[in-house]
């Protein structure tokens, strides 16, 4: 390895940089290494035991069981060889000192590097205080298989979905579609009302009654209750049930009770908790990097010199729209153009390196429908349907805030939504946009 850099110097082309994280944004950003000349030793650290991996089809493809699980992988072991690239499964990061450029493998393993990619990602949340009862979540391969054997094991199951968000959605969407029951509770009053405001929030949530699942907003969990066979309660929470039952992982679960804050309650034979997700950052205590919702990244993805954060894990200073906010956007497409963006600021230097601003997009598939967003719109923006209408599921709404367009979202109309990608790349107002449509 060479000399540490001065700060702001470009990383050295023959040096050594360990990607921390192997799934989208880890990967790309040491494909995106390689594709900008650099020769060095590269080492790509993922704690799952898998090649890397692609996550949007756990809750769909994988779940209904019309993919393998294999058909997810990103890229090959072959491929990886290929490009030189060092991957590292089963292994997870226990410490970095981001000053030394040093980190420590929960094995003792230590490696020292010119450049340090932070790309860890993030994990799902649990029901804080719910009991006993068991709670299933999505995130990766096992997580899915997990869930496919509780949904197989009980036919006809019935499926409560706690939050309605997007990978709750289609969670219930594809458990309803696989025969299931399903029970959506959602403690907004609007599902993803956060992200997409009331309109287009209830627009979302009437996909659900019109398709046979139950959504009950306002809805609060406050435990989960094991429920034996004869439909009572089972043990207090922490005392295991008796017998041999099947373990966690396995195809057939206690029913569970899940109690509201308003008294009610629902049976389940399956409960998945869908409420969001944590950036995976304990591991970075100590390390001298800032620690806020995120690892906090200045507007090139830098957290410090020779370091620098991608994916869900990176929370970075963003310029646009003639404003700047500190962010963090949990998209499959942010995740990897910031993979990209992070190895071209590594190889020009902290000094030279571009701001990442990219036009955020993400999807779902609900009910046989596409959602799609472009752009970063917020709940308190103006909007407007300019193709379709909201009552039929099957439109395309802007977003304005400030005379700017900040974004669009489409359902149903994939062509219509991304004809509004160039306005957002280039910075058009509102009345441009407003324009547009009118023609």
């Amino acid at each position: 390895m060479s000399p540490p850099a001065a700060a702001g110097d470009p990383l050295p082309l023959d040096g050594r940089v360990v990607v921390i994280g192997a799934g989208l944004a880890g990967l790309r950003a040491a494909e995106a290494l390689r594709a900008g000349g650099f020769s060095g030793s590269l080492e790509l650290v993922g704690d799952e035991p898998h090649p890397p991996y692609d996550r949007p089809p756990l809750s769909k493809q994988v779940l209904a069981g019309t993919w393998p699980p294999e058909r997810t992988t990103l890229v090959d072991g072959a491929r990886l060889a290929e490009l030189g690239i060092h991957h590292e499964p089963g292994r997870a990061a226990a410490r970095l000192d981001a000053e030394a450029r040093r980190v420590e493998l929960e094995d003792g393993a230590v490696m020292e590097a010119d450049g340090i990619v932070v790309a860890t990602g993030a994990r799902p949340r649990s029901l804080p205080g719910a009991g006993a009862g068991e709670q299933l979540v999505l995130r990766t391969l096992e997580d899915a298989a997990i869930l496919r054997a509780r949904v197989e094991g009980s036919a006809g199951a019935h499926v409560v979905v706690v939050g309605a968000g997007f990978i709750g959605s289609e969670v219930a969407a594809t458990c309803k579609g696989l025969g299931c029951s399903v029970t959506v509770l959602e403690v907004a009053r609007t599902p993803l009302v956060a992200a997409l405001g009331e309109e287009v929030g209830a627009a979302c949530a009437s996909m659900h009654e019109r398709n046979g699942v139950e959504l009950r907003t306002g809805a609060a969990v406050v435990a989960l209750t094991p429920l034996g066979p004869s439909g009572v309660a089972g043990p207090p929470a922490g005392e295991p049930p008796a017998g041999d039952g099947p373990a966690a992982g396995g195809s057939a679960g206690a029913p569970t009770q899940v109690e509201l804050a308003d008294g009610s309650s629902v049976r389940a034979d399956v409960v998945v908790v869908g409420i969001g997700v944590v950036p995976t950052t304990g591991w970075l205590a100590g390390s001298g990097l800032t620690l806020d919702n995120g690892v906090v990244c200045d507007h090139a993805l830098f957290a410090a010199d020779g370091v620098v954060a991608a994916g869900d894990v990176a929370r970075w200073s963003w310029r646009h729209d003639g404003r700047e906010e500190l962010v963090r956007i949990e998209h499959w497409q942010v995740a990897a153009d910031a993979g990209a963006a992070a190895a071209a600021a590594l190889l020009h230097g902290r000094a030279a390196a571009a701001d990442f601003d990219p036009v955020p997009y993400f999807w779902s598939d609900q009910y046989g429908l596409k959602v799609q967003m472009v752009g970063h719109p917020g709940p308190t923006d103006e909007v407007e349907v300019v193709d379709g209408t909201l009552a039929d599921e099957r439109f395309v709404a802007l977003y304005g805030r400030a005379g700017r367009l900040t974004g669009a979202v489409g359902i149903g109309r994939p062509r219509q939504l991304m004809a509004y990608r160039p306005l957002l790349v280039a910075g058009a107002t509102w009345e441009e946009a407003l324009r547009v449509h009118r023609g």
